[in-house]
């Protein structure tokens, strides 16, 4: 039998592409209350097909595919360049292809206009309705609008039409940038793309008796389930050493453990990871702004994520790339000696090696040289400095590393940092070692 929270996805799905959607209004088609509204709404967020934009609301949009994820909408547009959208608002979740700045006559630029591209210009009506026509949406700088036939054609065609205050060179500078992050992002897992749903999860309420813990044990085998209060927001965590030694009829509020540690959908999963091994934690439940249970995550599933995603190309160059790529082996120094040169990209504003920088330098050095003894990941504990002197750009730098102390679980190593051959950097390092399965 259909639960009132799977009637109402099922009503969602439904919908029109572009359907406003409404907790009060929902509520009252299917009679229900507004909380399982809400909660169901904040569900199918969670699934991809729907989606609130800011002077919009909450809209239903085509399900995005993790294989897009390295693209944007012209939803993300409109919030990348602060933007108002005027027309065709169910279009706002395809795929932007290319986009394309105005700054030609007509004619010339109609080669460059194809569908799901991204015409960027200003008041220029003949533009926006050619863009329209060939498939393309519209971005309007400088804070002017369109015209009303304009918004017309755009409402039929189910392409955006956006306004922005912004200058055509800030918008595109903007969106470059975007796509760049993007590109950076695109192997970053998160916990939404791990959790177990909330049509899947497991959990009880806190005035229910640790009877229903002991069924829900038996059932599934589970020792630890959320706690949610008749709000469906979480307010403990209770487990098998939370009930073992009380009588069934005791409330679950009376035993739980109150103010678990929880993630939202955004976490990733590496920040979890740490979380859950820090802490001996098994499980975490997921929730949104408002606390609300949007569903689970494992220890299992976050390292299986973890081990997944070192086997990931990396499509976008970050810091820790260029890291990586400067440091090198010193062929002719002792025993776990490196290298690197500072590029400017390495320096503060002063010219100098930042120390942001150097401290990414010697946990890449941590995490390669005791990864050449124990195989798997690593977190850092601390790293302190207690000597340091500038280094400046172009100046190379000789990195002498000591295991002090490694054990199954911690490694400990002490940094000597050389420039022509006089000591600049001494550092204290200590780390724990994430286990795998």
């Amino acid at each position: 039998m259909e639960t009132k929270h799977d009637q109402i996805l099922k009503y969602i799905q439904d919908l029109e592409i572009g359907s406003k959607i409404s907790v009060r209004n929902t509520a009252k088609v299917l009679g229900v209350s507004e909380g399982t509204a809400y909660r169901a709404i904040k569900d199918a967020e969670n699934q991809g097909f729907v989606s609130t934009v800011e002077r919009v609301g909450t809209i239903r949009i085509e399900k995005k595919e993790r294989e897009n994820i390295e693209k944007l909408s012209f939803e993300s547009v409109v919030k990348i360049v602060d933007g108002q959208v005027i027309g065709g608002t169910s279009g706002l979740s395809r795929t932007l292809n290319h986009f394309v700045i105005g700054a030609m006559e007509l004619d010339a630029m109609k080669r460059y206009i194809g569908a799901d591209d991204l015409m960027i210009c200003g008041n220029r009506e003949s533009v926006h309705r050619y863009a329209l026509e060939e498939g393309a949406a519209v971005l309007v700088t400088g804070g002017f609008t369109v015209s009303s036939s304009v918004k017309q054609l755009a409402d039929t065609l189910g392409l955006p039409v956006i306004s922005t205050s912004y200058d055509t060179f800030t918008v595109a500078t903007k969106i470059n940038r975007a796509i760049y992050d993007q590109m950076i992002k695109k192997e970053i897992v998160h916990v939404s793309d791990i959790l177990i749903p909330f049509s899947e999860t497991q959990f009880v309420y806190d005035e229910d008796s640790t009877a229903v813990w002991r069924k829900l044990n038996h059932e599934t085998k589970h020792s630890r389930f959320p706690v949610v209060n008749k709000e469906m927001k979480v307010v403990g965590i209770v487990a098998m050493h939370d009930v073992i030694n009380h009588l069934d009829r005791e409330s679950i509020h009376e035993v739980m453990t109150p103010d678990p540690m929880v993630v939202t959908p955004s976490t990733t999963v590496a920040a979890a990871a740490h979380r859950m091994i820090w802490e001996g934690i098994e499980c975490l439940p997921v929730v949104d702004k408002s606390h609300y249970l949007l569903g689970m995550i494992t220890r299992s599933d976050v390292l299986r994520a973890l081990q997944m995603i070192q086997q990931q190309p990396q499509m976008g160059e970050t810091i820790e790339d260029l890291i990586a790529a400067s440091l090198e082996e010193h062929p002719d120094g002792p025993g776990n000696t490196y290298q690197f040169s500072v590029t400017p990209q390495m320096t503060d504003y002063l010219g100098s090696l930042s120390y942001g920088m150097m401290t990414s330098m010697l946990v890449h050095v941590a995490r390669r040289l005791l990864n050449q003894r124990r195989k798997g990941d690593l977190v850092v504990e601390n790293l302190s400095f207690y000597f340091f002197k500038p280094v400046q750009i172009e100046q190379n730098v000789l990195v002498r590393a000591d295991i002090l102390e490694m054990t199954r679980r911690n490694g400990k190593l002490d940094f000597e940092l050389f420039v022509d051959e006089q000591l600049c950097a001494k550092a204290l390092l200590t780390a724990q070692f994430i286990d795998r399965f």
